[in-house]
């Protein structure tokens, strides 16, 4: 028997727009309000909207390199430590560790730990996994797939105020100011 879904918290406020020029106008007013969690939707790639949003570089680039960094590093200790430290073993006088022999095992630990802190990263960066975003339920929030432009500011926002982000939001514009809830089973 499963429970029904019932609201819960207030997730956030969202408003919807009709055209990407309103959508672009209502982002860098919002942008420029000061507020940090919050977030844009539209049904196709809006050209120049990253810079509307104030959105920074990723940092996956610097998780990566730490990854390599590590993979590198963990690739050479291992060789070394088994070849000139736990089994030294010398072969006609060549070097306990030669590096044109070490290169293919330090390049695949180089790679294999990037690819591990890319997938790991890009997963802790998008805070995932989450089974269900609030916003999914929403019934005029489908429409963001089709001819929509959504503008959403999160509850857990520090400038985030009821009253007055709903009266915010509704003075971008957007054709209406609606409360997305979490969704609570039970």
């Amino acid at each position: 028997m499963s429970a029904t879904p019932r609201h819960g918290a207030l997730h956030a406020l969202m408003t919807d727009f009709e055209s990407p020029s309103q959508f672009m106008q209502a982002c860098v007013k919002v942008r420029d309000a000061g507020f940090k969690h919050w977030d844009a939707h539209s049904p196709f790639p809006v050209h120049g909207l990253d810079d509307a949003m104030g959105i920074r570089g990723t940092r996956l680039p610097w998780i990566v390199l730490v990854g390599g960094i590590t993979g590198f590093s963990a690739a050479l200790l291992m060789q070394w430590w088994m070849n000139a430290v736990d089994y030294p073993y010398i072969i006609s006088g060549k070097p306990l560790l030669g590096l044109p022999a070490a290169f293919p095992v330090i390049f695949e630990l180089t790679v294999l730990f990037s690819a591990f802190a890319c997938f790991f990263g890009m997963w802790g960066l998008n805070g995932m996994p989450r089974w269900h975003h609030p916003l999914l339920a929403n019934d005029r929030f489908r429409r963001a797939s089709q001819d929509r432009f959504y503008v959403v500011i999160e509850a857990r926002d520090p400038k985030f105020d009821s009253e007055k982000t709903r009266a915010f939001l509704a003075s971008l514009g957007g054709a209406v100011v609606e409360e997305v809830r979490e969704i609570v089973e039970g």
